[in-house]
């Protein structure tokens, strides 16, 4: 083991720029058969069964396509200059690969069947998504292509020729389905731009030679059609585009049937399904919010709003706090979200009408007040779940908490001892992953994960309470990392729903501060809240100008108006009622000027896919192979098509239906590495062991952050009987595991999960024990003088190894 972390240690930084073996181009055989497949029958089920094992790795190999599509996406994105969402979709492939675990998982087939690809398959999705992230679609298509090598190469070692050439086949046909998503999303030239790049790489594919000489007219077919789709594209005419692309794709199923047997082919064409639900949400994400998203936000200003009540209560200023609780229950009654929220979530909507009443009745009665708080918040995220998509909710708890930040630096100005609890309240909720938001940060941007929560948050409740000079640097900061996630995480009509809320709420923290007499501060939050406004408000203001002069003019003279109030002897309560409904108004007018969104579009995309499923060949192999696993995929097709028409909607069910089904066709659903009708693994529960506990503990002496491949530092200098906390600070599951033969002689073996050796701590791992996950820590105490290396078990093959130098105190 030690051999291998030294080599890991010396090639780990230059895994990108490995050259490749097996690759598409140059693993193509000069003995594929050359029978006309008039004549011939479809290559037979023996290839597929060599080996004694391949029927199920088929199943394995069709789920790499899967990965491989959607990277060809994200760089399809890229030419198309949507940078910010290729990069949050190789995020998720990243994120969805390092959870395929178990025997027959992506994830640790891929590792077992060849560690250069592996390796070269991880490095080169980590530099795509870096170049995606710098706005480079040239560098990302290079990186694209590298992963998609290596998957290709991968395949080939674990089926066989036969069946990867069919499997390259349908790669093709899956980027032809691109192509006709982006045509589905009017947008014809980047469909014709994503048909030219298949196109080009189809060249040199192993799948050119075997389609050429094994299914003439399929071959044929897609090319010809390919080229009909960067025609379309280059005189703008969408239908035509997406009706060539189609072709391609279904020219690309025939001949993969044509290259292997019926099971292999059936496999890739269900992965092409699942595939094509994968494009459908990026034609969603193309588009703007769903109107849901407008009653989400409405929802977030109302979470803002009547924590300003509870602020008021315990301020003593029952009267205001009362005032401010009803007259949010009396706009939920006549707000445009009051049905869309009875319809999504029926508990939800009676909880935010039934709390909001008893936090009224608790402000007046003096007592309950955190209690009603806390139900009328619950059902609050739980409406804003039921209406907006994974991430517009996290960008709206990005913008409730940079609410609830600025209001908590108020409350510090004005001697509120309460203050930092405040700030802790919110760093729990983060770390609890409210709405998503610590996820989707630390996906989005691990530097402004890192700067949000370990340079700001963390530091600023300590900060407040010993009246340090960094309080202002810190909320600042926060402020700042939020407002940078936003704008990178969501497109500008989410930011300003976001945004919009956060205004409202500034707007009532200044009527809130008038009213306790703070005349200064009054006018400094309003006039702050105007030049955040009117310096971009992460792109709210130009988006508003844009979509609505007479709403954005309106919008700006309500929001003079609180200023004037704030600075003069008007109502500021009643002026920020009114900027209150102006703002709402604004999140309307961005919204519906987004272009609309694309939900029919993308339901149209799975719809299309499940009618051609219909009347394809593997439509009956799945029924007869297994009939729950064909009724489960068809059923999560169906529904997520429904969804996506409503304007949600997510594609794991289908993802995880289709993966099920493609073990079915294989004949090895026992063997599926997800269970009937769910999308959890059928491995273990994870768990740490007694030396793994929840948080950081106080005494710890020193504390290692395990970022998403990473010890956070590598090497740490401790004395003996230092006390080392290990604590999970981003990516999947994490492990803290010695080598055995790289402690000390005379040192005890130390790992997470409390196991004797490095080979019980191995075993341990694939039982699911030793894991540190969010939110805990792996904790010991050295003992002994000396060097410790260690490493964690499921990434050091990502160079995730550590050493601690121990010496005598």
């Amino acid at each position: 083991m030690r051999d291998r972390r030294t080599f890991l240690k010396a090639t780990g930084a230059t895994l990108a720029s490995l050259g490749l073996a097996g690759c598409n181009a140059d693993s193509t055989d000069s003995d594929q058969s050359t029978d006309d497949p008039a004549t011939t029958e479809p290559a037979t089920e023996t290839t597929e069964n060599a080996g004694g094992d391949v029927g199920v790795n088929a199943a394995v190999a069709a789920q790499w396509n899967v990965y491989r599509a959607r990277l060809a996406d994200a760089a399809a994105l890229g030419l198309a200059e949507e940078h910010a969402l290729g990069e949050r979709t190789v995020a998720g492939v990243f994120e969805d690969f390092e959870s395929a675990s178990g025997e027959y998982g992506a994830h640790e087939k891929l590792e077992a069947t060849s560690t250069e690809h592996y390796e070269g398959f991880e490095s080169a999705v980590v530099s795509l998504q870096e170049a995606l992230a710098a706005g480079d679609a040239d560098a990302a298509r290079d990186h694209q292509r590298t992963a998609d090598d290596h998957l290709a190469a991968a395949q080939r070692e674990l089926v066989g020729e036969q069946p990867a050439n069919a499997l390259d086949a349908l790669a093709f046909g899956d980027r032809a389905a691109t192509a006709s998503a982006l045509a589905a999303a009017d947008r014809p030239a980047d469909a014709g731009v994503t048909a030219n790049a298949a196109l080009t790489d189809f060249e040199d594919a192993a799948a050119h030679d075997a389609l050429e000489g094994t299914a003439d007219d399929a071959y044929e077919r897609f090319e010809g059609s390919l080229g009909d789709v960067l025609s379309a594209g280059q005189r703008g005419d969408a239908e035509d585009a997406e009706s060539a692309a189609d072709e391609a794709l279904a020219a690309a199923v025939e001949g993969a049937y044509a290259v292997s047997g019926e099971r292999v082919a059936g496999a890739g064409h269900l992965a092409s399904v699942q595939s094509r639900a994968y494009d459908a949400a990026t034609v969603a994400g193309l588009g703007g919010p769903a109107a849901s998203f407008a009653h989400a936000a409405t929802l977030t200003a109302y979470r803002a709003r009547t924590h300003d009540a509870a602020r008021l209560a315990a301020a003593g200023q029952t009267e205001a706090a009362a005032t401010a609780a009803i007259d949010v229950l009396e706009h939920f009654e006549g707000a445009a979200a009051h049905e869309p929220l009875e319809e999504a979530d029926h508990d939800a909507y009676e909880g935010v009408e039934g709390g909001v009443r008893d936090l009224q009745t608790a402000i007046q009665d003096g007592s309950g007040v955190a209690d009603a708080l806390a139900q009328v918040d619950d059902n609050l995220v739980a409406g804003v779940e039921a209406l907006a998509t994974s991430t517009e909710a996290a960008v709206l708890e990005a913008g409730f908490f940079r609410a609830r930040l600025a209001d908590a630096r108020e409350r510090y100005r004005r001697g509120d001892g309460e203050a930092a609890s405040l700030v802790e309240d919110l760093f729990a909720r983060f770390e609890a992953n409210e709405l998503g938001v610590h996820e989707a940060l630390e996906s989005t941007s691990e530097s402004l994960y890192e700067t949000f929560e370990h340079d700001h948050l963390e530091a600023l409740p300590d900060a407040m309470r010993n009246g340090e000079d960094t309080v202002a640097d810190h909320v600042d900061g926060a402020l700042g990392a939020l407002l940078d996630f936003e704008t990178q995480a969501a497109s500008t009509a989410r930011v300003a729903g976001a945004e919009s809320a956060y205004l409202s709420a500034r707007a009532f923290d200044a009527a809130a501060l008038a009213a306790a007499g703070d005349s200064e501060r009054t006018a400094t939050v309003a006039s702050d809240a105007m030049a955040h406004f009117e310096a971009g408000a992460g792109g709210f203001h130009e988006a508003l100008e844009g979509a609505s002069e007479d709403t954005y003019h309106a919008f700006e003279e309500a929001l003079v108006s609180v200023e004037d109030a704030a600075s003069g002897d008007a109502n500021a309560y009643a002026a920020a009622q009114s900027f209150f409904e102006q703002s709402l108004a604004a999140t309307d007018a961005v919204v519906t000027a987004a272009g609309g969104e694309l939900g029919a579009a993308a339901a149209g995309v799975v719809s299309d896919a499940y009618e051609a499923f219909e009347t394809a060949r593997v439509h009956d192999l799945l029924a007869d192979a297994d009939e729950g696993a064909y009724e489960s995929f068809e059923s999560a097709l169906d529904e997520y098509a429904s969804a996506l028409e409503s304007g949600g909607g997510s594609v794991d069910a289908v993802a995880n239906a289709s993966l099920r089904a493609q073990f079915a066709v294989v004949g090895a659903i026992e063997q599926a590495p997800v269970g009937e009708g769910s999308g959890e693994s059928e491995e273990s529960e994870l768990s740490g062991g007694p030396n793994v506990v929840s948080g950081v503990p106080e005494d710890a002496d020193h504390v290692v952050d395990m970022t998403a491949v990473a010890y956070e530092p590598a090497e740490l200098t401790v004395q003996v009987g230092d006390k080392v906390a290990w604590t999970h600070a981003g990516g999947e599951p994490h492990t803290v595991t010695a080598y055995e033969d790289d402690v000390p002689d005379d040192a005890a073996y130390w790992a997470s999960g409390g196991f004797e050796s490095q080979d019980a701590a191995a075993s341990g791992w694939e039982n699911g024990e030793g894991a540190v996950t969010s939110g805990e820590s792996y904790v010991h105490t050295f003992e002994t003088a000396g060097e410790h290396g260690y490493y964690c078990i499921p990434h050091e093959t990502l160079d995730m190894v550590g050493t601690v130098v121990v010496e005598e105190s």
